[in-house]
């Protein structure tokens, strides 16, 4: 078998599992308070992979002097919550971490 069989197989089993939960539980099931708990996982889960990104390195240390993915998370935050935008925050995220490893 080869690897990418494997990984298609993979994304296969792993898209049936999580789309079997979506099709199969029916609205109905859950009362108001239920769908309100859920309305906060994305939110919850979001920090949960973002924030490893921003403070761990490549050798798997927690690393905070000297780290310009910390300045540019809080530029792309600041331009996110003025902006609303989704495209806007990436954008300026990228653009001043590329900055920071470039130029300065």
């Amino acid at each position: 078998m080869s690897n990418w069989s494997l990984i298609i197989y993979c994304g296969i089993i792993t898209y049936l599992t999580r789309f079997s939960m979506i099709a199969l539980i029916k609205k109905e099931m859950f009362n108001d308070r239920i769908r309100e708990i859920l309305s906060y996982v994305p939110s919850a889960i979001f920090p949960a992979i973002i924030f490893p990104a921003i403070f761990i390195n490549d050798s798997g240390l927690f690393q905070i002097e000297d780290n310009p993915k910390i300045i540019a998370a809080l530029i792309a935050m600041i331009i996110g919550i003025f902006s609303r935008s989704i495209l806007a925050t990436i954008f300026s995220g990228l653009a001043s971490y590329w900055f920071l490893i470039f130029v300065v």
